[in-house]
């Protein structure tokens, strides 16, 4: 009972909030699950702060070969609200991300380093502590690790659900 009640104390009027803290599933370029934070700088400009990681096996004429992705994404989004709809927007912006892959095989090893815009909706729910998120983030690599990466990747899809507070 008084979870509830400090989870209800914490929750914004309306669709509104200036920090959400939670997690953002991706499509794993760099990246499967990560942390996520975001905070408004103003009304309408934010900044999202992603801490991920992706695991990756891979099997090739019979060698087996396992590594690991960390990696940290800062991006800027630009918010426009979408008609009527209390806490839906929509939102446009960039980033860089850095990662680092580990392994045991040093062909499966390095520092990579990308850029991406991004854009996306964004929806607090009025009357609970919630915010969710689509985004897409085609990334252009600047340093790659290993030949396992594209320049450039545009299926790179996330989704993000978020304590605001």
């Amino acid at each position: 009972m008084l979870a509830c009640l400090a989870i209800g104390s914490f929750a914004q009027e309306g669709g509104s909030y200036k920090n959400a803290i939670g997690a953002r599933l991706g499509s794993g370029y760099y990246d499967v699950f990560a942390a996520s934070f975001k905070t408004f700088l103003s009304e309408k400009g934010a900044i999202e702060l992603n801490l991920g990681f992706r695991p990756y096996s891979a099997y090739y004429n019979a060698y087996n070969s396992n590594w690991f992705n960390i990696s940290f994404s800062a991006a800027y989004q630009h918010h426009f609200q979408i008609g009527d709809v209390d806490g839906l927007k929509w939102f446009i912006g960039g980033g860089i991300t850095a990662y680092n892959t580990f392994s045991d095989d040093a062909y499966y090893r390095g520092f990579g380093l990308g850029i991406f815009p991004t854009g996306g909706v964004d929806y607090k729910f009025p009357k609970i502590p919630l915010n969710v998120s689509a985004d897409v983030r085609p990334t252009i690599i600047i340093v790659e690790p290993y030949d396992y990466y594209n320049r450039f990747y545009a299926g790179n899809f996330g989704i993000a659900a978020r304590y605001t507070f």
